[in-house]
């Protein structure tokens, strides 16, 4: 392991990692590790998925929360914790305070999905809500604690926070001895930095490679910069992984230990949330399907085995629906056409007819007859459709115009 000559005492240890190990013992789960057959055929390499998907309140937050809070002096303690949060590191401060015994607020952005706000206070936090993003939220969470004494608890940017998800790089190790690559996603980088100081302590050949949302990536450019830098107006579905700017603490490891960092697109985080849907059937945030996207990408030469970290499961069922259809229509499984009919009896059945006969599944009909644009005898459809893929769209198209239909778009 090493660390800038400029601060030689790394921040975090294998010894810190593995006193966490033994705290977490019968609190956090050893997740499971399943084998993917279509993503080794696709890489071309053994894959392995962490499903940590599958950890008590649906992510890894729960281990670095419960290390922090169980570290806190009892005085500490009897003054509560706050923290901020959309999700999952709300619940995993929830529910590490109430093993403990701590009284624990946490502040929520009042846009937060209702099923994260109601699952944190069922771990048992107090809830409020406050500001429209989380910066608001964490402003907000930072004056509660000046003013009434409470601990904050930073969801990546402390030492014990690291050392708690260092847990999983040694549950990895321990699982899949012959790891030779592992991929996980990045938001502040509490996660990555600490499976990177558990792994490359103990095996300093595997290749570590994070993973951030493209449109939420401020790693590339803070390592680029040497320091942590800020980016304007992070943006990207995976709430998990929407950090704009890297913790101090996490960015001083992931400079030194991990090996690159990559960025994927909403469409491939889209993608990948249905392939580990469809094929591991396991249900996993964007977040948590981000190392998968990087694979989808293409990573290059991998050396396998290779071990992806689905760091989190909660997703809004709101906007799972809506992943889902973005991620199909990645894929060429939505087709919209628009067409302009003669607007007598029984044209839309015959058109109907026609996509029934190419396997078309008809998700939608729109149907307009009133347009300026239209002639008196003419109607407009637009026809959402679900398909096979983009050989099956072309298909379908083929059908439509040996039918004597023109596509207006």
């Amino acid at each position: 392991m090493s660390y800038s000559t400029a601060d030689p005492s790394p921040p975090v240890t294998l010894d810190d990692v593995r006193g966490a190990q033994k705290m977490l013992s019968g609190v956090a789960r050893v997740t499971a590790m399943e084998g993917s057959r279509h993503l080794s055929q696709l890489v071309g390499a053994p894959v392995h998925l962490k499903c940590e998907n599958l950890q008590r309140t649906g992510s890894f937050k729960l281990r670095g929360a419960y290390v922090r809070i169980a570290g806190l002096l009892p005085e500490e303690r009897a003054a509560g914790v706050v923290a901020a949060s959309a999700g999952n590191h709300a619940q995993g401060v929830a529910l590490a305070s109430s093993l403990l015994g701590v009284h624990a607020t946490v502040f929520m952005p009042k846009a937060a999905p209702l099923p994260k706000i109601s699952a944190t206070q069922e771990y048992g936090a107090e809830v409020r809500l406050h500001g429209q993003v989380v910066d608001e939220t964490l402003a907000a969470a930072q004056e509660y604690a000046a003013g009434t004494g409470a601990v904050f608890i930073h969801p990546f940017d402390h030492p014990d926070i690291i050392a708690g998800q260092g847990t999983v790089g040694l549950e990895i190790l321990e699982q899949c001895p012959e790891v030779r690559t592992i991929v996980v996603g990045i938001g502040g980088g509490g996660l990555a930095a600490g499976i990177a100081v558990a792994v490359k302590a103990l095996r300093p050949d595997v290749r570590i490679v994070g993973v951030q949302a493209e449109g939420s990536a401020a790693y590339p450019p803070s390592l680029a910069a040497g320091h942590p830098v800020a980016i304007e107006n992070p943006a990207t579905m995976a709430d998990g992984i929407k950090v704009g700017r890297p913790g101090e603490v996490p960015f001083r490891i992931i400079r030194e230990l991990v090996d690159e960092v990559r960025t994927v697109t909403e469409d491939q985080l889209s993608a990948a949330l249905l392939l580990c849907l469809e094929r591991a059937k396991l249900v996993v945030e964007p977040a948590g399907a981000s190392p998968v996207a990087a694979l989808l990408s293409g990573l290059g030469d991998v050396e396998g085995p290779v071990v992806t970290v689905l760091s989190g499961g909660n997703v809004d069922p709101v906007l799972l629906q809506r992943v889902l259809r973005h991620g199909m229509a990645a894929q060429g499984r939505y087709l919209a056409v628009r067409l302009r009919l003669t607007d007598r009896p029984g044209v839309l059945a015959t058109l109907l007819g026609v996509l029934s006969a190419a396997d078309a599944n008809v998700l939608d009909v729109s149907h307009v007859r009133t347009d300026p644009r239209l002639g008196i005898t003419e109607a407009e459809v637009e026809l959402h459709l679900e398909t096979k893929g983009p050989a099956h769209c072309a298909e379908v198209g083929q059908a439509l115009r040996a039918a004597g239909y023109t596509v207006i778009d």
